[in-house]
């Protein structure tokens, strides 16, 4: 920095103060002087533009790793090979032959009994069987005859009788200083007659004083026992009073609200009966020159005729009754014709009989 810093300085205080000379504000001015046209304009670099700059959050960020990117042919074969590794190390241990699992209440332990000396092939010497039983006794030590009846052994033992423990004794300590007498008179220090007054008058007049204010106490609950009756039938004769009041108003207002259903019932049957009437009046009113038009245009369009003038009657009264009547004539004369046919035909046939019998 420009600025000249007088010499800092500790006061006897302890407290660290510094001073700087009073200096004049430099003048510059307002814009940047242009360029000469025979010098080289420096490039000034805006950091908001420089990827060196981090902005955002830093936790989320893709760090560029310093080597180019593998190859993926060569990425995959490494994947395949340690692949092909961790299924040949797990093979290796599934095969792999092992101790069994002890049996329950024993455990397995590494015992080296020097088998690799009786296991070395082509080799012997003098001293070969005294070895070989030496290592059969070693091992001998180490083994165990399995089997699945587990061994079990029987001991006894006797504790020594315990006694109670005695009583502590009380601590008496030891007599210091000397001993001395007094003879005391009967009636020098206590008249049980005199002494016994004050405490008779206190006991007494307590016993009266409880007495009373138990008396009193009495009293006083008989009171208000009394006035919370009387004042329970006083209220008692209120609610029965509220209750009537209550109940008379109910019927007042129920047979106001009935009265009134009945009025409106009854203005609505006068309203309707009025309208009713005007209605009729009015149509009367209305008819009373159209229907004499209304029927003299249909007598004059021939909705309106004679039946015995036009024959109706004989098409739909007379011919059908006539027709009926003989139609039933005939069927009593076919009827009476079959039968007088039938009884003939009997009495010929009866009769050709009688000739055949009479005949043979």
């Amino acid at each position: 920095m420009a600025t000249e810093l007088q010499a800092q300085h500790q006061t006897q205080s302890g407290v660290y103060t510094f001073s700087s000379r009073p200096r004049a504000v430099p003048s510059r001015p307002k814009y940047r002087p242009a360029p000469l046209p025979n010098e080289e304009q420096s490039s000034y670099g805006n950091i908001m533009y420089d990827r060196r700059v981090v902005r955002g959050n830093t936790y989320a960020q893709h760090i560029l790793p310093s080597s180019p990117q593998p190859d993926p042919a060569e990425f995959l074969r490494q994947q395949e090979a340690r692949r092909r590794a961790v299924v040949r190390k797990r093979l290796k241990v599934q095969f792999r032959s092992k101790t069994p699992d002890p049996l329950e209440g024993r455990m397995n332990t590494e015992v080296q009994t020097g088998a690799k000396e009786m296991y070395k092939p082509k080799q012997r010497c003098a001293c070969s069987r005294p070895m070989t039983e030496a290592l059969v006794s070693l091992s001998e030590m180490y083994l165990e005859e399995l089997s699945d009846r587990v061994e079990d052994v029987s001991v006894e033992c006797q504790t020594d009788l315990f006694l109670d423990k005695p009583a502590t004794p009380l601590f008496i300590p030891a007599k210091s200083g000397q001993d001395a007498a007094t003879q005391i008179e009967e009636g020098e220090l206590f008249d049980f007659d005199m002494e016994v007054q004050p405490m008779l008058q206190v006991l007494v007049g307590k016993t009266i004083e409880q007495a009373l204010l138990e008396v009193m106490e009495e009293e006083e609950l008989a009171n208000l026992r009394a006035q919370q009756q009387a004042f329970k039938e006083i209220r008692d004769a209120e609610l029965v009073e509220v209750q009537r009041l209550e109940e008379r108003e109910r019927r007042l207002r129920v047979e106001k609200e009935k009265r009134i259903m009945q009025q409106k019932a009854v203005l609505e049957k006068e309203k309707e009966t009025a309208d009713k009437i005007a209605a009729r009046v009015f149509a009367q009113q209305y008819l009373s020159d159209l229907l004499p038009s209304v029927y003299s245009n249909l007598k004059d369009c021939g909705y309106f005729y004679d039946p015995v003038q036009r024959g109706e009657y004989l098409e739909t009264g007379f011919l059908p009754w006539l027709m009926e009547e003989v139609c039933s004539a005939l069927e009593k004369r076919c009827v009476a014709r079959t039968l007088l046919d039938t009884l003939i035909q009997d009495v010929t046939n009866q009769r050709y009989e009688d000739f055949q019998t009479m005949k043979e």
